[in-house]
């Protein structure tokens, strides 16, 4: 099993930004893929973005050029930047590790922007 933990959620206001950080027991390097997926109040679960293993990055077009996700191989540690917030980014972010048929989720971490 692999253990993921998502930090840094809170509260911001509309237009702030937030850092995301999700570390996992076992090397990223390695795996599949790395997600962020966000679940807003009375919605499902939908994709944020992705980091590929080659460094490739997606991202959902909600988020598209407000949001960046990168990686620190040495620490086994996803981030998502989070900028010019809006209400609606208001959700669960969850973390998601991804490789060789096998899923490994966060608890996830709430992010609340809201004036």
């Amino acid at each position: 099993q692999v253990q993921v933990v998502e930090s840094g959620g809170g509260l911001v206001q509309p237009g702030g930004s937030l850092r995301l950080s999700c570390a996992a027991s076992r090397s990223i390097s390695t795996s599949y893929s790395m997600g962020w997926y966000r679940q807003a109040p009375g919605k499902q679960r939908e994709w944020v973005s992705t980091i590929g293993r080659s460094g490739s990055t997606n991202y959902a077009d909600s988020v598209n050029g407000r949001f960046t996700i990168s990686r620190d191989n040495a620490k086994n540690t996803v981030y998502l930047q989070m900028n010019s917030l809006k209400p609606e980014d208001t959700a669960v972010y969850y973390c998601k590790y991804s490789d060789s048929g096998m899923v490994f989720w966060g608890k996830g971490t709430l992010v609340t922007v809201s004036s």
